[in-house]
């Protein structure tokens, strides 16, 4: 079986977030790290091919420095790592980077791709439906567990009251929550292999990426203006005089959580 992960480079998520004066994200206040969300998508890549066989290529679209950034997949265990990278693609929205990724995977073979279910960066969770639609695969998205059976796809996704089980026939793209596996830790020898591997770099001509499609003169959404975030308060502290439960109760009730 051939398995595509998509990944992508984000800033550390324990950073303080800021934006630059075009309200654009401001990426140069911390250190880069792989999207945490990704490592559940690839720890589930590499327990398909664990079962079922095959193999697992990373997929990032990123600056030129995801190339090392993605060698974290590597460390951890997939065969091989693609890094599109051009400067046409910088200050893509969620749909020109659903694009453009869709393109990259035009060039790849799969049966299977998955994705984190959002980037702890952007956190829209857009995305993999958008691959899916642009590629014409069966979306399974948010899948709280995963499994092949049978050239198909069988995932649950959970509601409110249990979960819903979906199938599809492959190929397909599924989008994975958190807690779905524990990833796991890179080995030793894995991240050797990693610092030595050779990342291809696929540019927007390599793979017939439309320019116009892309970065920040194609990106269909604007963002017109940002609110910094109150500050956070305390918030009332409960003496048990003997109305405790009481008090919680009515504070409860005002908050209409109960």
């Amino acid at each position: 079986m051939k398995i595509v992960v998509c990944v992508k480079q984000v800033p550390d998520t324990s950073a303080e977030r800021r934006l630059t004066a075009d309200l654009s994200l401001d990426r140069t206040i911390a250190e880069p790290i792989l999207n945490p969300f990704d490592e559940y998508a690839i720890e589930e890549a590499l327990k398909v091919r664990e079962a079922a066989g095959g193999d697992v290529t990373a997929l990032c679209m990123g600056p030129i420095t995801a190339r090392e950034t993605v060698r974290k997949a590597l460390a951890m265990g997939v065969n091989r790592a693609v890094l599109v990278s051009d400067p046409a693609l910088a200050w893509s929205d969620a749909l020109g980077t659903a694009y453009a990724l869709s393109m990259a995977l035009r060039k790849l073979e799969f049966d299977l791709v998955l994705f984190g279910m959002a980037s702890t960066d952007a956190g829209t969770g857009l995305v993999p439906g958008a691959v899916a639609e642009f590629l014409g695969l069966p979306q399974l998205t948010f899948a709280s567990r995963l499994e092949v059976v049978d050239n198909a796809i069988r995932t649950q996704r959970m509601t409110d009251s249990g979960y819903v089980v979906i199938s599809a026939a492959l190929p397909a793209l599924v989008s994975v929550v958190k807690g779905i596996n524990e990833p796991r830790y890179p080995a030793l020898k894995g991240m050797m292999a990693a610092k030595r591997a050779e990342i291809p770099v696929w540019s927007c001509a390599d793979i017939g990426i439309d320019r116009d499609r892309v970065g920040r003169a194609g990106s269909k959404t604007r963002v017109l203006s940002a609110t910094a975030a109150p500050p956070k308060v305390a918030g009332p502290v409960i003496t048990d005089d003997g109305t405790a439960a009481d008090q919680t109760i009515e504070f409860l009730a005002s908050k209409r959580m109960l």
